[in-house]
């Protein structure tokens, strides 16, 4: 069996066999499926009338604290959104009466977001047909394959300096 990557390999074997194209197995794969699972991930969040930012701060709420509260930097370190979209994404989810900005009570010129009662419930459906989707996308792997593909992955990830803080 093959994929579409083991003919770009091929290819660049034939044209240059001088280079080593060999990280294109990796990478190109890597590349691949992140836009698989992107689209099928897109595809459940919109059935939620959500996309990955929303979905990112209101899961990172729900999972940070159980007051489901965090100031706009700490939601920003925790979650996977950039500093640019979490104002944006705020504000969006606000005005959808899925979380809330208010004033710290710790620090005068802080502001904390914190879930509504109608962010915990959107996030606690989504969050089962989330988890779902991802095992769906994964099934093609065994238990014990998926455990030694997300050690290497997070090897990968620390060696270029993403470390847990």
């Amino acid at each position: 069996m093959a994929d579409h990557v083991d003919l770009v390999l091929e290819q660049w074997s034939e044209q240059r066999p001088d280079l080593d194209a060999s990280p294109m197995g990796v990478i190109g794969r890597l590349s691949r499926l992140s836009q698989l699972f992107d689209g099928e991930l897109r595809r459940n969040f919109a059935r939620h009338d959500l996309d990955r930012a929303s979905f990112d701060v209101l899961a990172t709420l729900r999972r940070s604290n159980s007051e489901h509260s965090l100031t706009p930097a700490g939601l920003m370190h925790s979650s996977m959104v950039t500093s640019g979209a979490i104002s944006q994404r705020l504000d969006r989810l606000e005005a959808r009466g899925l979380v809330t900005r208010a004033p710290s009570e710790t620090d005068g010129r802080g502001v904390r977001v914190t879930l509504t009662a109608e962010g915990l419930r959107l996030i606690d459906a989504v969050l089962p047909t989330h988890v779902d989707t991802e095992h769906q996308l994964l099934a093609g792997l065994s238990a014990d394959e998926q455990k030694q593909l997300a050690g290497l992955l997070r090897t990968l990830l620390e060696s270029l300096g993403d470390k847990r803080d």
